[in-house]
This record gives structure tokens, sequence and C-alpha cells, in this order.
């Protein structure tokens, strides 16, 4: 992806549960360490975090059951009032937006689907995907051709007359994400919203759901328990434990340079030649005869053929042509095998972000690689 600028940006954000939070706070300061927390009787659902989120990015936030996702998420779009922190939304202060202020937002710039399709069941498929724009008082010819598309776009064009109960589960939430999508939201929320759906069925709605981001290019933040999931969708991930990010990196960097024992834990079974790129590999060894030229967004898993065919190694370059260097079979096949040898320092992965007060360094918003999504 081509990463625009910071659409949604969030500083030192808190949320406590307990007896006069920001009291604690303020008398603790807010870089109050988890003991402390534990002996007040606080309990710390998101503590002392950052996140920047580029317009048009993928990000995607995963942890364990009680990692602090689900909440971290409803700060951000202020389903729950954070306990300190600011939170910036497409330039302007969330948390000073009066209710009125906020009730607007989330009608006309806020997109939410969650593992509840919560579709109501007398309405038809169509007034479902309408049902927003209702809210918002739009005339019924405007709404329901716009509910129409949306409902062409999800893929179920020939269903707008039934009903919930006529549908399949996967069918379901796909009206579920037409009815965020009418709107035409600048931020798209989904909170594990494939969870509930069987194997074949969630990868169908992978599929559709990278399909329309090709085509719209919303700015996304997409929880998940499931690191196979958020390989597969995110431009960025943020694993979460304990209510603090412990790392922010691109799949392909979390797989390769994991920041701590949690998140290589997380990491361990991802067939690494799916998300290794071959730039981030490529040797800057000097070779004249090569068999060939492969783009630097290619993964292993797709090169690997080509690569164990040929006799003579594949130049690697940019999309502007710029050369990375060259791949040959038996660095192919050490990432096949399990080998993930260190990324290229000066890739365009690398560089320092702060996204939270446990994580010094991490990949920024800003230099965000191309890449090809694991199939």
């Amino acid at each position: 992806m081509t990463p625009g600028a910071i659409k949604l940006d969030c500083r030192g954000v808190w949320k406590l549960y307990g007896e006069d939070p920001q009291g604690f706070l303020a008398r603790h300061g807010e870089h109050v360490d988890d003991a402390t927390l534990e002996a007040a009787g606080i309990i710390g659902a998101v503590r002392d975090t950052d996140v920047a989120i580029a317009e048009g990015e993928i990000f995607v936030i995963m942890g364990l059951s009680g990692s602090g996702k689900s909440t971290l998420v409803r700060c951000l779009s202020r389903l729950v009032e954070p306990t300190a922190g600011s939170i910036s939304f497409g330039g302007r202060d969330l948390l000073a937006m009066n209710p009125a202020e906020l009730i607007e937002l989330r009608r006309r710039e806020m997109g939410m689907v969650f593992q509840n399709f919560a579709l109501l069941p007398h309405l038809t498929v169509l007034q479902n995907a309408a049902f927003p724009l209702e809210v918002q008082g739009v005339p019924r010819a405007e709404r329901e051709a716009r509910a129409r598309h949306m409902v062409e776009l999800v893929g179920l064009d020939g269903r707008e007359d039934y009903f919930p109960r006529q549908l399949s589960g996967g069918q379901q939430q796909r009206v579920g994400i037409a009815r965020s999508l009418v709107v035409e939201p600048d931020v798209w929320f989904l909170d594990e919203p494939f969870s509930a759906l069987d194997p074949l069925i969630r990868r169908e709605m992978q599929d559709e759901f990278l399909r329309l981001q090709a085509m719209l290019h919303k700015t996304i933040v997409f929880i998940t328990h499931d690191f196979d999931e958020a390989i597969r969708l995110a431009d960025r991930i943020a694993v979460m434990k304990d209510g603090r990010i412990v790392q922010t990196a691109t799949p392909e960097q979390l797989v390769s340079n994991p920041a701590t024992p949690y998140v290589e834990d997380f990491t361990r079974d991802v067939v690494r030649a799916k998300v290794i790129t071959l730039g981030s590999i490529a040797t800057l060894e000097d070779r004249s005869a090569v068999a060939g030229e492969l783009p630097a967004s290619m993964t292993v898993a797709e090169a690997i053929d080509r690569i164990e065919a040929a006799d003579l190694p594949y130049r690697v370059l940019d999309d502007d042509g710029r050369e990375r260097g060259v791949i040959d079979r038996r660095v192919a096949l050490d990432v096949v095998i399990g080998r993930v040898p260190s990324m290229q320092a000066e890739g365009p992965e690398s560089g320092p972000i702060a996204t939270s007060a446990s994580t010094p360094t991490s990949t920024p918003a800003s230099t965000l690689p191309s890449r090809t999504r694991p199939t």
C-alpha cells in the first residue's frame, strides 16, 4: 500500500477500571507499574498506549483474550471513554467532541462490524443495509439506491428481498459489512468479524474483505486473535499483552524479528515462506549473470518454484526498478525450511516509531512498504 497522512492518532491512552481511576493516575503518574495497579485493585484494560494509523492502512490489533484489544478499539471510536490520553480523528480532537458531534461522526465517518452480526430480523437484506441512512434521514429512493450498490458490492445481488433467517452465516456477515459501508465511512472498525464463521466461509470472507479494500481504500482497524488471519490482511500488526502494545510492525518484521518471547510464541507456527519477501533477504553479492528479475514485494513461497529450477540467481528489484540484490536457491530454501536470515538493515521496513511506552521501536506508518499478501 501507499500510506497517506495519519488518520487516527492516539497518545498515552489509558482505560482503567476500579475506584477513582483518574485520581489514581493523578497520584501515581502515567508510567505506573503493574504491581502498583494490582495493589490498588485497579484493572488496566489499556495501558499508556500510542497508536498512529495511516489513511488507507489495514491496521490489525491482535492478542489473546483479555489482552485489551477490543477495549482499545472501543476507546479509539469512543464507545468507551478513555481514562487518560488524547485521540485525534482526522486532525480533530475526538475526546473534546460533545455527544451530538460524536453521534454525527459515528453516523457519517465511522463504520463498525462486530462478531455479532446484529441484523434486524424483520428487515430484508436491502432494508438492513439501508438502515444507517434511514437513521440519517436520507430519502428512501437515495438510501435504497446506495444500499443496493453495497449489497451488490459484497456479492449478494439478487438477495435484496431475503430476510436474515434465509441467509447463511457468511451471507449475514456480508449484510453487516454492506450496512457498515453504506455511510461511506472514513475509518472502518472490525472487531473479530469472521471468528464465528466456519473455516471455509472465513477464508471466503477474508478474500471478500481484501477485494473490497482494493476498491475502496478505507482506513481499517481490524481485531483478531488469529495470527494467520492477521498476516494475510494487515499492513501492520500491533500485538497486545496485558493492556499494552508490545510490538507494532509489518507481518514480515514480526516473523523475522519478534521483539519479545510473547510475540515469538505468536509467530512460531507461521509458514515463513508465505510472509518473507525477496527484498528483505536479497543479498548484495555482485552477480553479473542472472536468470531474470523478480519484484522485491514477492514472497518466497510465490517465487520458490522459479528460483529452485534456475541454475543462476535472480535479480531483485523494487517497484521503482532499484536493485535490492540477488536471490539464489540456497537463501530461498533456508527460508522454506525455517532458517530465516536477518532482514536488510537498510530496507524500507526499518525505522523507529513509538507505539507504546513499553515498545520503543516499530515500523512507522510513513515508511510502510508495498507488499504481496499471503494467499
